[in-house]
């Protein structure tokens, strides 16, 4: 689920809560709300976490293994 790898990357990546909501613009705890599945990001959002995270929305979304972008 979005909620979970939002929390698997944020902790393997080291950051906080507060580091990701200020890169999105956003509160520290509209981003809580993500990670707890009790809201989810508007696709404008999403594509702002993928590229933080240098992942695709498809990983993001539906968990696939392929999680990097493709630079081709």
């Amino acid at each position: 689920m979005l909620n979970e790898i939002l929390k698997k990357l944020r902790k393997e990546r080291k950051k906080t809560q507060q580091q990701l909501a200020e890169y999105l613009n956003i509160a520290q705890n509209t981003y809580s709300t993500y990670e707890t599945g009790n809201a989810e990001p508007n696709f404008n959002t999403l594509n702002k976490i993928a590229e933080y995270y240098d992942v695709s929305i498809d990983y993001l979304i539906n968990n696939c293994t392929n999680q990097f972008i493709s630079k081709d």
